[in-house]
Formats: C-alpha cells, sequence, structure tokens
C-alpha cells in the first residue's frame, strides 16, 4: 500500500483518551479538534516546569539530502515507537508540513511506510491551522506598515529600507518580487515588494522558540521592519503597535498539537521552520513538554546535519538551554550511491564503488557531529527493498572504521518492530553519558567569523566572501547586535552552495549573498549563494496526483 493507503487503514484511538492513558494528561487541558488531534493547553505545559525533572533528548539528522529519499522523519517516528515498545516513555517531537512542498516536490512530512504520525492527510494539509495564523499575523504587519505611510508617516519609514515581505504557505516563484500600492494614492505608496513562504517568516522562528505568550509578544515587538529615512534608526513592530493584535491571532498557534504514530504513541507536532532558509526545528514549547512528560523525547531537525543539526545546536539548544543525549544521523545506500555519481534511474542497482565513494558525505557529516559538537552518533541506515547485503556490509564496515555504530532498520516496512536494534544502540549511547555537547562558536565571536566558521568547519569551504555592500550591512549588525548566532540560508542539496556538487566537496567558496536581522528570533540570517526564500514548483507538481472522491478520500499525498 501507498503511504496514504496505510495511514487511512490506521486503527487511530481518540486522542484525549490515548493522553489520560499514556501520561496522565488531563482532559480539561486539551482542545480537541476533532477525535484525533488536540491542543495542550499552555496553563499545563506550565504546570509541568517543576513537577520533574527532564528526560533525555535524541536528535534524529541525515546526510545531504537527496531525490533518493533518506527518511529522517520516518526514522524519527519508527524510534519513538521502537523505544516504547522497550518499555521507555517516549514522546517524537515533529515539525508541521507547509502546503508549498506537499504540493510541490517533496510530498508531506509526516512519515512513511509504517513508521507515520496519522491522521495523516489532516497533518500535511491544514491540520490545526497554525501556519494560517502565522501566515495572517505576518501579512498584518505588512498592512500596518502600508497603512501607516499612506496615512502621513508619523514614524518616518523610509519605503526604500522596508525589510518586512508578505508571505503565502504555497510555492510561488511569481511573487518573489512585486509593486504593491499601483492604482493611485488612494491605493497607498507606490513600492517594491515581494513574498516569502510562510516557513521562512520570522513570525514562524518567534513561535517555535517563544516559551510563553508574553515571551511571544515581546519578540514579535522587537521585530525589525525596515529604518527611518535617516538610513540608520530602526523602526520596530511595537513603534507600530503591532505587536498585540499579532500575538492574538497566534493565540491557539503557540499551544502545541498532540497526535499519535500508527502504533497509538505520542506525538507532538508543532511549528515548522524549513532548514535550508530558517532554522528548522520544531517548538521549544513542544520539546520541552515532551523531555518534562517523558523519559526520551526523540526530535528531528531539518534537512542534512550541516542545515538541520547546526542549527538545532547553535540556534535552538543555545536559546532554550538544551543538552542532547545522542544523535541518530540517518543514510540510505541509494541516497550515499547518488553521492557517489550513480544516476537517478540505476539506483536500485548494486554499485557497491558508488557507494565508496558517496560515503565521503556520511563521513563529513558523522566528523561534524562528533568532533565540533563532542556529541555521539548513531548511523541508521534507513533500509530500502533493493539494499543487497553486500552493500549493507560495506557501510557497517566503513562506520566501524570510524568507532561509529550502525544499524540496519526496518521501519518502514515492520514500524517500531523493524527499529529495535536502532532503539538499542540509542539507549546504550544515551544512559551512558551526561547529556551536553560544544557549540560550534563562541557568542562573542564576530558576526563574519560566525559566518566563516560554519562555511570552513561544517562545510568543508576554503573562505568565504561578499560584496562590499553586504560586508557594510554586517559591519553594521556587528555594532548592535553582533552576539547573536547565524541562521545560514543555504540549498540543502550540498555542502557547497552548488546543488549539483554531491559528496563532500571541499575547498570551495561560499558567497554571503545577503544579510537580514531577525531581531525578535533573535538571530542573523546569512543567505549563501542565490538561495531563495519563497520556492517554486517543479514542472510536474505533486498537486497534479493529488485528489478527493466523491466520498471524501484523499488520494496521491505522500
Amino acid at each position: 500500500m501507498s503511504d496514504i493507503e496505510i495511514a487511512q487503514n490506521a486503527k487511530m484511538r481518540p486522542i484525549i483518551e490515548l493522553a489520560a492513558e499514556k501520561f496522565a494528561i488531563p482532559a480539561e487541558h486539551l482542545d480537541p479538534y476533532g477525535h484525533y488531534k488536540a491542543k495542550l493547553s499552555l496553563e499545563y505545559v506550565d504546570s509541568l516546569t517543576h513537577q520533574k525533572e527532564e528526560g533525555k533528548l535524541i536528535l534524529v539528522t541525515a546526510i545531504s539530502p537527496t531525490p533518493a529519499g533518506e527518511g529522517k522523519t520516518t526514522t524519527t517516528v519508527g524510534l519513538g515507537d521502537a523505544l516504547n515498545r522497550l518499555g521507555k516513555d517516549t514522546i517524537i517531537c515533529l515539525r508541521e508540513p507547509s502546503l508549498g512542498p506537499c504540493f510541490g516536490m517533496k510530498g508531506g512530512a509526516a512519515g512513511g511506510g509504517y513508521s507515520q504520525v496519522v491522521p495523516m492527510e489532516d497533518i500535511n494539509l491544514h491540520f490545526t491551522g497554525d501556519f494560517h495564523a502565522i501566515g495572517v499575523a505576518h501579512n498584518l504587519l505588512a498592512a500596518l506598515i502600508d497603512n501607516h505611510i499612506h496615512q502621513g508617516n508619523a514614524l518616518d519609514i523610509d519605503p526604500r529600507r522596508i525589510k518586512w515581505k508578505r508571505v503565502v504557505d504555497m510555492n510561488d516563484r511569481a511573487l518573489r518580487q512585486i509593486t504593491v500600492g499601483q492604482g493611485g494614492v488612494a491605493n497607498g505608496y507606490l513600492r517594491e515588494d515581494g513574498f516569502d513562504i510562510v516557513v521562512a517568516s520570522e513570525v514562524m522562528a518567534i513561535l517555535c522558540l517563544a516559551t510563553n505568550r508574553a515571551d511571544l509578544k515581546e519578540r514579535l515587538g522587537r521585530i525589525v521592519i525596515g529604518y527611518k529615512t535617516d538610513g540608520k534608526t530602526p523602526v520596530y513592530a511595537s513603534d507600530l503597535k503591532a505587536h498585540g493584535a499579532m500575538a492574538a491571532l497566534l493565540k491557539d498557534a503557540i499551544k502545541p498539537n498532540i497526535v499519535q504514530t500508527l502504533e497509538n504513541n505520542l506525538a507532538i507536532v508543532h511549528g515548522g521552520p524549513f532548514a535550508n532558509i530558517a532554522h528548522g526545528c520544531n517548538s521549544v514549547t513542544a520539546t520541552k513538554t515532551a523531555l518534562k512528560l517523558a523519559d526520551y523525547a526523540v526530535t528531528e531537525a531539518g534537512f542534512g546535519a550541516d542545515l538541520g543539526a547546526e542549527k538545532f545546536l547553535n540556534i535552538k539548544c543555545r536559546s532554550a538551554k538544551l543538552k542532547p543525549s545522542a544523535v541518530v544521523l540517518v543514510a540510505t545506500v541509494r541516497a550515499l550511491k547518488y553521492h557517489g555519481g550513480v544516476e537517478r534511474d540505476h539506483l536500485n542497482q548494486e554499485n557497491l564503488a558508488a557507494l565508496e565513494v558517496g560515503f565521503a558525505n556520511l563521513e563529513r557529516h558523522i566528523h561534524n557531529v562528533t568532533v565540533n559538537y563532542g556529541l555521539p552518533v548513531v548511523v541508521c541506515i534507513n533500509h530500502f527493498t533493493y539494499d543487497s547485503d553486500d552493500e549493507t556490509a560495506l557501510l557497517t564496515q566503513k562506520c566501524e572504521e570510524l568507532g561509529v555504530k550502525c544499524v540496519v532498520s526496518k521501519h518502514w516496512a515492520e514500524g517500531g518492530a523493524g527499529a529495535e536494534e536502532l532503539a538499542k544502540a540509542v539507549l546504550e549511547i544515551a544512559d551512558s553519558r551526561e547529556p551536553g555537547f560544544e557549540y560550534l562558536y563562541d557568542d562573542a565571536l564576530p558576526l563574519w567569523n560566525k559566518i566563516e566558521t560554519i562555511a570552513t568547519r561544517l562545510y568543508g569551504a576554503k573562505e568565504i566572501t561578499a560584496s562590499a555592500k553586504v560586508r557594510g550591512e554586517i559591519a553594521r549588525l556587528q555594532e548592535k547586535y553582533g552576539t547573536l548566532p547565524i541562521c545560514m540560508a543555504k540549498t540543502q542539496m550540498s555542502f557547497s552552495t552548488d546543488p549539483t556538487a554531491k559528496g563532500a566537496p571541499s575547498g570551495h567558496i561560499v558567497e554571503i549573498s545577503e544579510v537580514k536581522l531577525e531581531n525578535g528570533a533573535g538571530f542573523i540570517v546569512a543567505i549563501a549563494g542565490n538561495m531563495m526564500t519563497m520556492p517554486g514548483l517543479p514542472k510536474i507538481p505533486t498537486a497534479e496526483k493529488i485528489d478527493i472522491s466523491d466520498e471524501g478520500v484523499i488520494t496521491g499525498l505522500f
């Protein structure tokens, strides 16, 4: 069966009943969205703060993504189910899917095979409306900016220096650069504008890093929307008195969402910034709630370890003072053969030579996690039907030569039962050490050097470069915001800025084409190469395959 058919045949349990049985969550603290989805009240989340010690945090990350697929979310779900099968109270924490990739090329983000969270269609489409609320809150601020200028511009906002674009949760390249205010003075001030995708919104990042309603509102007020006509003085969302209304729109979106796996284990799915253009982690509230409720919390960070894991550790863990106990690094034989130069149509054929070449990608990710962060790694070979015994044996051998445990896991086909060996390997590490790791860079390191450290130590780059204009902007930001961490926006497909450069390229130059202050989120976005914050649709979008029957059954979603 397809992923969606497996999900539609799942025997789900009422979420309020399940939450009470698994973790004694009172029904009055759950706001149900139908029978199988619910939001957890912030009052209950707050009540957990001093009740018990936190559980152990396990991060699932991956090699550099390929069209062959890696299965990071699938592995997160399978590992969580396996830990529960072994008698360990475990909650998984995932991001919410964006509609853009669902209808574009990537598809959904609820896992796959027999390692999924359900109800799959709801999670992948509108879910509980969080993304809609984030988009509306973001666009309210955009509307207030243009209205303020139209009504006389008492704040002296320079229309040429407005940094706040609009957003929509769809891949729509036609909206990257637009003009607003056309049609005469009654329609506002004529100026250039553009759209980003919702997952790139600073409001999304703020929601995921905020710890409570007060923190959310304060962060929203700190958003820098642009500058005054002197070119230096920032204008904040609080200057427009926008942050209160924005927070009101997010009153339900800030609450974590609870669903279940196919094996009826709890999952918290909340927030959804992309890791190639944002910080790629689910909400701090979700992760901390899972750590208070369960003995183990398994979470994933977007795309490869050079992006998602880097931001999880240097941004999210720094902000929320989280300390992981272990890292699972997901790879597939198919993906590593792709990194070794095999064309997509031939990935199902055994090719040990290409696998050995492609191993360089996995090896660098292992080095980055173990050496640069001091974290122990378990490599998970997410098993595909066409993987040969010789191929998996070669991968296992090469990992062991690096002193790293490697486990072949069959959770896609067998659910939690197929990931029990992986779970045992993770427990062996997590239970034998105190949680902790080393940051890649210190807060006091200058912004330019932080960017350079990420590029040279993680990406294998020779150096970074930038135009005089970008260098000047970095120097200007250094004066007031120099202690903030860096959020790199870079292609997920390669260690370099060239998405076609497979394996582990070294000695390349990373060009920083733009830097953006996200003061409310608390980081500086550095855009590498020609990375877009509004994706486009492929030649044949997934949307062409998605349909609904007269009986309301959705097909084609994956």
